[in-house]
């Protein structure tokens, strides 16, 4: 059979595991052709079965010569050689076929925030960068690279979501989740379990020099149990003399360990040619100086170790393979407690040394890469324990052992951790059947050669062109060799066996049939040189014939030998002896093979001729004896001579006994084996079977059926080394025996696996990884040489079935033969297809499929019966809540699964009816569960796509069965079953779409049309769909989103077409997925959809909700596996270039990843945490893919939903669908799901033509009343976005905002109740806009959001940038128009939008002056005030808004006591309701009651309620606007000023309020109102009478200097403030209030004391001023320039009128600078300031709009003075004249008055002016009519003050009389005194 080369031996693509990236069979077996028919070499072209040749077959064994002949006359050694040499046939298709298409190239997601632009910083960056580096995408789609379809993806706006939530689909993984699912298990000799070390020993340094050779053995050895553990490996060091064409032999070794220990060692042992007697002593290799040995030396040495070809021990050395002290542990694997797995574990190249016990001492750092490839470790070991005495291994550690003089030697080791897949390429070069080139190709070896020194080491890439047969192990130790400096051409491993292996019961993975014998002690009477030979006789005849060449040669070049030699233990009574001798059993052994140990005495002594050893005695081990058992340990006696047929007992009896029989020999063996049966009960069976096979026991006798029976009686551990020879032996009398053996051979059968099951299974594990190894490689059903095996095991199982049934007693074979169900079921499976194979290949055309087996009627009767008992047993065992239900269960599924690839598909579905007719109706959790793992199990079929139906009307049977139980589940109440169930359909979806095969678009859309009608059914049963956890929600919905997208459109819009109320479920549906997979950023906060801090996590071990459950698996292992990384900080050279390069999405483009406590979790320490710690424990790499995955999928989840919207768009434009089309709330909802969730930027480039044809299509039902909601939302998040940093998003909102605007225009020729909604929206998104941020030196100013939204505001009335919006945004430029159905003039203007943004901008600034006064509300009252008084103003066009900003500062102006303010505010709010009321035609009040509230209140001119209240919108209006209202608030306004003594006002409000009780007929209201009215009209008569005069309050002006005022700087303001407040009040509070504002600017506060002209001189820098003045209030139709002196008028007295908007205040001055003079030179000046509005007012202060000044002279100035006096006591005497009898109260008015006028008082008053001005002493000239004017003006005020002195005589009393002569006398020398300046006074008067 000759070997092919690998390239007629490459895999298919769908070849075993081909889509983990690693075909472990490609690697791992040599394809043949095989001359039978129906099985090819690699399982294409329509071929199943696939031949693998036996690795331990290409392996160079020395067996016994009869093992390679004719073994016909051994049937039992023909099996047993079978077993371990016949080629394997393995399944393909038995553990599924499938080929993953690469997982798309997901691209970063761009979702932006209100304060993020990554697509900028992108862009900038992108230009920035090199040439050739590959720009970072923006774009967010999945990549088409990896799309065979990139223009079936283009029609879409996204690709499928089902990648995207499934980004690590793994089908192996999934695989073995299912409830007893079957895993492949390789043989040993393609397992990768276990370790696999390389040792090369690379060097031997010697102080002294290495004169003579040394030779050594290495074997592993656990160094606490004492023992071996492999078998040694013999090296040798030749000095050059020495050297011959072998050179120094085999150097390189390979060691197999099941799992490290630090007991583990490498136990090295040296020696040499035995010393000479009177030679060079040993000791000359433990110098401590440095001495090199003599050249007499040297020579000496030499000639005798040619001529004295026998050794003595020399040193000897460990070396710890597994130390926990090392990191990481030589060549990468460590301690079995090391929480890192070994496949990651990796050690650089690093230079260590071993001290005397064999620690290994690093001297250097090693360095851990991330690769499979294991680097070497090259291992020192500068010191070597030196032999003075020989030894026993098991005494070489012994503690009490003298420790002697070390050698001065360094041994110099390679160990390195080689991968199965090496040591299997190894072994194809050592056969030498396969070039180089296709293992490891061109670059493997170009690499190489490029790595080797040419200088040093000698070789030239020329010595590669012969493309030499090395492995990639090779190749690298052949670099580091070559690094060394001790470059050679490289020999294959030596592959040393490992004893464990034999002794642990297993199946040994190579055949073996060898003996080691361990030489140990011999007791002798006298010292001796002695060493021992051993040989292997087949007869005792003769002792001079020449034994069998039957030992292994030390050196591999060597063929076999005939004798072997221990060393030497020279001068020894008792010697010891640690040699090994491995001997090669015959295949057949007699009892008179054996062994002869022969001793012999050799002389040290150089003579003259070389040495003769002498015979001492010899001892015999018959074979039979040694191999009774696998180890031996026992003692032999020695004779001094053999006689003939010495292995009789009456000859042993003859031979004399060395030293009178005290010599004892004493020895060990091993036997390795898997030919020879230590077992007797074994070895009958074989001989039974011979016999039965080769006839000569016929008829059948009793003693083969003992020998069956006898099996069930062996030891699992030994029966499992000849398993597989006994199970084919014990099948083949199933299969062509009579009915007797066919019973014995299946109990013997179902007894020997069900007892290696329990033996030697691992822990949980269903199918023992031996049976499933001889299921799947080793059975071949005789190689069609004899009938099929399946109808016979058919029949005996289904007799034994039947017999149970039937009641009859069957012992406990039959629970066996159901726990092991699965085996029996798997060898009739494989035997019908190597049936099928073999009957149907030959004719077979390349590229088809096998024909389905058609099998006969009474195998598929005894098929279908047995199948039948089986589900009985598994639903009776299911109520019983046993675990055998499940198992049985599984089997029976692989059952049906693995029958579909072989026979007729219909056949396998009546099955599969059976099965679930049996389970039918209502199931418990267990039976119920036992169905979801039966369909997960048959889903999971190669071909479960194209499977025929079981109806001919039907495309697929099994996919109709699997919905409807998906669907019954998910009615169960079991939440387990649930989630089962979901993920069922959601791995059953992933696998279709990674599956190569079903890549067109006809597949994809056969699949969804399939699977389509589950989501009917839910339709149709919501509850059982909101019934669901959210995981299971989400794998049904994306699932449901992959059929959509690959759903065609007729299909889709037949579920439109069945009711309204399937259609909104339907939408209901996606809505449902736009809450499930919106992406949320962890800690984001601003505007978007922020991940809440409870929404973060809940506690469970889960790193993310949103993605497949199967990401969490692969992130913790990833995570674990990883965890190294997160121990050092990333630098440039461990990727953190890469990272921040791949992430832009960092917080800072220079963040690096540094540890945390949270990272590095190991998989026991994870439990407990919620999902954003899981997070930050990720290594940032996995933690951004995590993201990238959830971003991607969020946005495959979006455009999916919008694309199926757009759909139904035009299939609601066309009215071919059943919704309702009054309202479409079916896809509203949708948008505004859209607009409030983060999107990617993807999404909103595809947004907004959607958007507008939504509005364009379905505008006029979208924009009406009932709609309001809707459009509100629509509005607001348009609003939000206009608010974002990104341009595009912003411009997105603009063009947005228009389109509802141009909707309005269409529809409604305005945008009034558009107007209103944006107005109302706004205010609410002002509570969630920032508008504020603090500045650098800790104040507020406006934020970035504030101005963006303004600029978006802006924007929206600009027709210069309406069609590059509209292009930017993809829309035509005529997009705009707003024409009713496409034709007619076009309805939009301009100026209305220009409106829109003007109102929408002052209502902005409005909330952002309010935000920045927000520091200084709680000192600063003003500021608080009119703050609300600016949001309510600024509200005004939409009356609750308006109303309700009123009732804020209502509130405010009580809080802070200004009655009259908060009577204003409340009028304020009547005032808006009543004339909203009267533009409705109320009939209670009419415009004049209006005129009249507005003369209370003028602030009501200015409102605009009209328009507003007519545009009612949802929530706002006329609703709230009734006359109740009105009065309530007028009652408020009432009250408010009775508290601010304000009557007059209250009386006006009363005759409002009247009237409505009036037309209510409330008489009770009414009479309370008269009874109110009575009692003010009695206080205004109260406030009248009063000789002081009323004053409601008190007025200052403040000026305002410095920029630390901000807006208010260089302005004047005039204060209303409680009448009770004085000048220095108001400056304290002024003080109070502004002091710390200037000082935090750095500037200081100075108050004006004085009302003087503010000029730019008098500001100082650094300095901000205040100027308070107190004022008078000024009536409206008073004349001020005949007002000439300060005092309060006639009408001001009264208090009718209490509104003023104008003030004025005196300034006195000189012409000479100085402030105050005498009245000769005093000067004033007069202002007049006017505010923008009247007192009292909405606030406590008004901006003064305008100031007048006036400048009064010094005579002017004195007649002003007495005119101001004349007039105050004219007004007097009126008073009293139109108050008749009333007297008292105007008395002490008129005392006051008289009194300052009439006395006498020197340069004050009245005198004081006549001195100044009439004394003729130096005095201003005075023009004629001036002069006239003041005496006029003093003639009145005597002659009024004359008139009021008599008026007082008739009104004062007895007590006043003293008080009246002092005023008559005072008036007296009053007219005496003007009359020498006014003669005529006297006249006069």
């Amino acid at each position: 059979m000759a070997l092919t080369s690998m390239d007629s031996g490459k895999l298919s693509g769908r070849d075993y595991f081909s889509d983990s990236g690693r075909d472990y069979e490609g690697f791992s077996s040599l394809s043949i052709h095989s001359s039978r028919t129906g099985v090819s070499e690699n399982g294409v072209n329509g071929q199943r079965f696939k031949r693998i040749i036996h690795r331990s077959s290409s392996q160079s064994l020395d067996l016994d010569p009869l093992l390679s002949g004719n073994l016909d006359s051994w049937p039992h050694l023909k099996e047993l050689l079978q077993s371990y040499k016949a080629e394997w046939v393995k399944d393909d298709n038995k553990y599924g076929r499938y080929d993953a298409v690469p997982p798309p190239a997901f691209e970063p997601q761009i979702f932006e925030g209100p304060d993020t632009d990554v697509e900028t910083e992108l862009r900038l960056a992108a230009r920035g960068r090199d040439a050739e580096e590959e720009e970072v995408s923006t774009s967010g789609r999945l990549s088409l690279r990896s799309d065979p379809d990139a223009a079936y993806v283009k029609k879409h706006y996204g690709g499928p979501p089902l990648p995207c939530y499934y980004p690590v689909f793994n089908w192996h993984v999934e695989r073995s989740a299912v409830y007893g699912q079957r895993t492949p298990e390789l043989p040993p000799s393609l397992s990768t379990s276990g370790l696999k070390i390389s040792v090369k020993l690379v060097s031997l340094t010697m102080q002294a020099g290495l004169v003579e050779p040394v030779y050594g053995t290495m074997c592993l050895y656990n160094k606490e149990k004492r023992e071996k553990l492999s078998e040694d490996f013999h090296f040798r060091f030749l000095p050059s003399e020495f050297q011959d064409d072998n050179g120094g032999g085999q150097r390189s070794v390979l060691f197999s360990l099941e799992a490290g220990s630090p007991a583990i060692c490498l136990l090295i042992q040296l020696e040499k040619h035995v010393t000479e007697e009177g030679g060079v002593s040993p000791s000359v290799y433990t110098r401590k100086e440095p001495a090199f040995l003599s050249e007499r030396e040297k020579q000496k040495l030499q000639v005798w170790a040619r001529v004295m070809p026998f050794r003595e021990p020399f040193a000897w050395a460990t070396v710890s393979l597994f130390d926990s002290s090392v990191t990481g542990g030589v060549g990468g694997f460590t301690s079995p407690s090391s929480p890192l797995p070994s496949s990651l574990l990796g050690s650089g190249l690093m230079e260590a040394a071993v001290d005397i016990d064999g620690q290994l001492l690093t001297s250097g750092d090693s360095k851990h890469h991330d690769t499979r490839q294991h680097e070497p470790v090259l291992v020192d070991v500068p010191g070597l324990n030196r032999v003075k005495e020989n030894y026993m291994e098991e005494t070489l550690l012994d503690p009490k052992r003298l420790a002697h003089k070390p050698v001065k030697a360094t041994l110099r080791l390679e160990v390195e951790r080689v991968s199965q897949d090496e040591v299997e390429q190894d072994a194809i070069s050592e056969c030498g059947s396969f070039s180089n080139s296709s293992i490891e190709g061109e670059g493997r070896e170009a690499s190489l050669s490029r790595h080797l020194p040419q200088a040093s080491s000698g070789v030239s890439r020329g010595a590669f062109s012969g493309r030499p047969k090395w492995s990639s192990m090779d190749k690298r130790r052949l670099a580091h060799s070559a690094s060394a400096n001790s470059f050679e051409f490289l020999r294959p491993h030596f592959k040393a066996i490992e004893f464990r292996t034999s002794n642990r019961g297993d199946l040994m993975s190579q055949m073996l049939h060898c003996l080691y014998i361990y030489p140990q002690t011999l007791n002798l009477s006298k010292k001796r040189n002695l060493f021992v030979r051993v040989e292997l006789r087949k007869d005792d005849y003769d002792i001079r014939k020449p034994p069998l060449e039957a030992l292994y040669p030390r050196d591999t070049d060597n063929n076999m030998q005939k004798y072997g030699h221990s060393q030497v233990d020279i001068n020894s009574k008792t010697p010891h002896f640690h040699d090994e001798f491995k001997i090669r059993l015959p295949a057949v052994i007699t009892p008179q093979h054996h062994l002869l140990f022969t001793f012999f005495h050799v002389d040290l002594q150089m003579k003259l001729e070389a040495p003769k050893p002498v015979v001492v005695g010899y001892s015999v081990l018959p074979l039979l004896i040694g191999v009774q058992v696998q180890r031996l340990d026992g003692t032999l006696p020695v004779v001094k001579e053999l006689l003939p047929h010495y292995l009789e007992e009456s000859v042993k009896e003859q031979m004399e006994l060395l030293d009178e029989g005290k010599a004892v020999f004493r020895l060990r063996s091993r036997l390795c084996s898997s030919l020879y049966a230590v077992n007797d009960k074994i070895r009958d069976f074989f001989a039974e079977y011979d016999r039965y096979v080769l006839h000569t026991n016929q008829p059948l006798g009793s003693e083969l059926l003992e020998a069956i029976n006898g099996l069930k009686h062996v030891e699992p551990s030994a029966m499992l080394q000849f398993l597989l020879p006994s199970l084919n032996m014990l099948l083949r009398m199933i299969g062509d025996g009579g009915e007797t053996l066919q019973v014995a051979a299946f109990r013997a059968m179902v007894n020997i696996i069900s007892r290696v099951q329990q033996e030697s299974s691992d822990v949980g594990a269903d199918r023992n990884k031996y049976l499933v190894q001889y299921v799947d490689y080793s059975f071949d059903d005789f190689g069609g040489v004899s009938e099929p095996v399946y109808p016979g095991l058919c029949s005996v199982w289904r007799s034994l079935a039947r017999s149970k049934a039937k009641g009859y007693r069957v012992g406990p074979v039959y629970d066996d033969v159901l726990s092991m169900s699965w085996f029996f079921l798997e060898l009739i499976v494989k035997s019908m297809a190597l049936e099928q194979a073999r009957k149907y290949s030959e004719n077979l055309p390349p590229g088809e499929d096998l024909p389905p087996l058609q099998l006969n009627d009474e195998v598929l009767k005894s098929v279908g019966q047995l199948y039948d008992c089986l589900l009985t047993e598994v639903y009776d065992r299911c109520k019983k809540g046993l675990a055998l239900a499940k198992r049985l269960n599984s089997s029976i599924a692989f059952f049906c699964y693995d029958l579909l690839s072989v026979v007729e598909p219909r056949q396998v579905f009546q099955l599969v009816a059976l099965y679930f007719d049996k389970f039918s109706g209502a199931c418990q959790s267990m039976l119920h569960e036992c169905k979801l793992n039966f369909l997960r199990i048959i889903a999971d079929h190669d071909l479960f796509v194209e499977m025929p139906g079981r109806d001919p009307s039907e495309r697929n049977y099994l996919a109709s069965i699997l919905m409807q139980e998906l669907f019954i589940t998910f009615d169960h109440g079991d939440t387990i079953l649930k989630s089962k169930a979901a993920r069922t359909l959601a791995v059953l979806m992933a696998k279709h779409e990674y599956d190569a095969r079903y890549q067109t678009l006809d597949d994809k859309l056969y699949i969804a049309q399939r699977y389509f009608p589950l989501i009917t059914h839910i339709l149709e049963e919501m509850p059982v769909f909101y019934n669901l956890n959210p995981p299971e929600k989400r794998e049904i919905l994306v699932c449901m989103l992959q059929y959509l997208h690959h759903l065609d459109d007729p299909t889709l819009i037949k579920t439109w077409q069945q009711s309204a109320a399937q259609t909104r479920l339907f939408f209901k549906l996606l809505e449902d997925c736009q809450n499930l997979f919106e992406y949320k950023k962890a800690g984001a906060d601003g505007l978007m959809g922020a991940m809440p801090l409870s929404d973060q996590g809940d506690g469970s071990t889960r790193y993310t909700e949103k993605l497949s459950p199967s990401v969490n698996l692969f992130l913790a292992e990833a995570s674990r596996q990883d965890s190294r990384w997160s121990s050092a900080p990333a630098t440039a050279d461990n990727g953190s270039y890469f990272w921040k390069r791949v992430s832009p999405q960092m917080s800072s483009p220079t963040q690096t990843y540094r540890e945390t406590p949270m990272q590095g979790l190991g998989p026991g320490n994870i439990l407990g945490r919620t999902s954003a710690q899981l997070r930050a424990s990720l290594h940032p790499m996995l933690r951004h893919k995590l993201e990238l995955w959830e971003e991607n999928l969020s946005a495959s989840v979006t455009l999916q939903i919008l694309e199926i919207v757009e759909k139904f768009m035009d299939a609601a434009a066309g009215n071919v669908v059943v919704t309702d089309y009054v309202k479409l709330d079916c896809i509203t909802t949708i948008f505004i799901g859209f607009l409030s969730h983060s999107q990617p930027l993807p999404f909103w480039k595809a947004f907004l033509p959607v958007f507008n044809t939504l509005f364009k299509s379905h505008g006029s039902i979208l924009i009406t009343r009932e709609n309001d909601r809707f459009l509100k939302q629509v509005v607001f998040h348009l609003l939000r976005l206009a608010v974002f940093r990104n341009d595009s998003i912003r411009k997105m909102a603009v063009v947005g905002l228009q389109i509802l605007v141009r909707t309005s225009f269409c529809f409604f020729q305005n945008i009034s109740r558009l107007r209103v909604m944006l107005t109302i929206t706004l205010s609410e998104l002002m509570s969630d806009v920032q508008v504020t941020q603090t500045k650098m030196d800790g104040g507020l100013e406006k934020s970035g959001e504030a101005q963006r939204l303004q600029s978006s505001l802006k924007l929206i009335a600009m027709p210069s940038h309406s069609k590059d919006l509209l292009r930017e945004c993809g829309l035509p430029e005529d997009a705009l128009k707003a024409r009713v159905n496409n034709q007619g003039e076009d309805l939009w203007k301009w100026s209305e939008v220009s409106d829109l943004s003007e109102t929408l901008l002052q209502a902005l600034d409005a909330a952002t002056e309010h935000a920045l006064m927000a520091p200084s509300m709680m000192t600063d009252k003003y500021s608080t005030t009119e703050g609300f008084h600016g949001l309510a103003w600024a509200y005004r066009n939409v009356p609750d808004l308006h109303i309700m900003w009123l009732l804020y500062l209502c509130d405010a102006h009580q809080q802070n006591q200004s009655w009259a303010e908060a009577a204003q505010c409340a009028v304020a709010v009547a005032g808006v309701i009543m004339q909203a009321i009267v533009g409705q035609k109320d009939n209670v009040w009419g415009k004049d009651h209006v005129a009249a509230l507005c003369k209370i209140c003028p602030m009501l001119r200015g409102s605009v309620v009209g328009e507003a209240a007519s545009a009612e919108v949802e929530g706002y209006g006329t609703s709230k606007l009734t006359v109740e209202s009105a009065v309530k608030y007028l009652q408020l306004a009432n009250k408010l000023f009775i508290q601010a003594e304000l009557f007059h006002f209250c009386a006006d409000i009363l005759e409002l309020i009247i009237p409505v009780h009036k037309a209510r007929r409330s008489y009770g209201q009414l009479s309370k109102c008269y009874t109110s009215l009575c009692s003010i009209y009695e206080a205004l008569q109260e406030q009248e009478a009063s000789p002081i005069p009323f004053k409601d309050a008190t007025y200052y002006r403040v000026g305002f200097y410095g920029k630390q005022f901000g807006k208010m700087d260089r302005k004047e303001y005039v204060y209303r403030e409680a009448r009770d407040v004085r000048l220095g009040d108001v400056m304290q509070a002024m003080g109070t209030i502004y002091e710390s504002k200037v000082v935090e600017g750095g500037q200081t506060l100075h108050i004006i004391p004085d009302s003087r002209q503010v000029s730019d001189q008098d500001l100082k820098p650094g300095v901000c001023y205040l100027q308070i003045t107190s004022v008078d209030p000024v009536l409206e139709d008073e004349d001020l320039d005949i007002r000439k002196e300060r005092k309060p008028s006639e009408g001001i007295s009264r208090v009718t009128t209490r509104v003023f908007d104008r003030f004025l205040f005196d300034t006195p001055f000189t012409k000479n600078g100085r402030t105050q003079g005498g009245l000769e030179a005093q000067w004033k000046r007069r202002t007049i300031l006017q505010t923008e509005g009247p007192f009292p007012a909405l606030v406590n202060r008004l901006l003064v709009i305008k100031s007048e000044s006036r400048e009064f002279s010094p005579i002017e100035n004195a007649i002003g003075m007495i005119e101001g006096r004349y007039k105050a006591l004219l007004g007097e005497l009126e008073e009293h004249d139109r108050m008749d009898g009333d007297q008292a109260p105007r008395l002490q008015s008129l005392q006051r008055i008289l009194q300052g006028s009439v006395a006498v008082q020197v340069n004050s008053g009245v005198l004081g002016v006549c001195t100044a001005f009439l004394s003729g002493e130096p005095t201003p000239k005075l023009r004629p009519e001036e002069l006239q004017q003041l005496i006029s003006a003093l003639m009145e005020f005597m002659a009024v003050c004359k008139k009021a002195i008599r008026v007082h005589a008739r009104l004062i009393g007895e007590e006043d009389q003293d008080f009246h002569s002092n005023l008559v006398i005072g008036f007296q020398s009053l007219t005496a005194e003007l009359s020498h300046y006014i003669p005529a006074i006297l006249s006069e008067l």
